[in-house]
């Protein structure tokens, strides 16, 4: 059954677009689309270089892994890209999405998101996994911010966007405060796989901080019969 709660806010959006989540100006046309004005939109665009293929951070002098994650544990994904920073202006354009519930931001980033996606011959083959929520997060926010952007991704490309919800998460604690081993230790054995993991698997989150959320995930679907898994995260911490 479908959420209410987005569906109310997807109305509500359309009928008193929001101004720009960024300057704040008024938006007109496509701006209001995506709750962003034109010149912000630019602004926002994903920053460029070359990216460690591990936490998706930029690199300064390394080629496809930075020295932290060369000499750090092994990873059950392939590769991770990320988008932006979260930092200054894009940390502010990911809480008035996760937070104040701007969801015509998810088209901005699902547009970002899938540009990666159709630009990599490795990731054109892949089923989009969301990671999931937190048991009762629904509930309680009456939405899931990674579950949503997923949906607008599949909306754009109907046909090339194949999706399976094909993970579960028990209950644990919020991982926000805690470091690298904590996090593994909190999610492990509390998520799991519900379904069939797919062949090729793109994990999609919204902010990688230590990468534990998206370890754990990669290695329930390897476990499970996925042969690759690469990952895509909106931010980077």
């Amino acid at each position: 059954m479908r959420n209410f709660k987005p569906f109310l806010l997807e109305v509500k959006n359309f009928l008193f677009p929001s101004d720009c989540a960024l300057c704040g100006d008024s938006l007109t046309g496509d701006e209001a689309r995506i709750a962003l004005c034109e010149d912000c939109s630019l602004f926002l665009a994903p920053i460029q270089g070359d990216r460690c293929n591990k936490c998706g951070k930029p690199l300064v002098s390394e080629r496809e892994t930075c020295l932290s994650c060369r000499n750090g544990p092994d990873h059950s994904y392939e590769r991770l890209w990320t988008l932006f920073p979260y930092a200054g202006k894009y940390r502010k354009l990911l809480s008035s999405y996760k937070f104040e519930k701007n969801l015509a931001l998810a088209d901005f980033f699902a547009e970002k998101a899938v540009e990666i996606i159709m630009a990599s011959p490795v990731l054109k083959e892949t089923v989009v996994v969301p990671v999931p929520p937190r048991p009762g997060k629904i509930k309680m926010s009456g939405w899931d911010q990674v579950d949503y952007l997923v949906k607008r991704m599949k909306k754009l490309e109907r046909e090339n966007i194949s999706v399976s919800r094909c993970l579960r998460r028990g209950k644990s604690k919020a991982q926000k405060s805690l470091n690298r081993s904590q996090r593994m230790e909190n999610l492990n054995g509390r998520i799991f796989l519900n379904g069939t993991a797919p062949k090729t698997a793109l994990v999609i989150d919204d902010v990688t901080t230590t990468g534990s959320t998206l370890e754990v995930c990669s290695a329930v679907l390897k476990e499970n019969g996925a042969e690759k898994v690469y990952a895509l995260c909106l931010f980077f911490d």
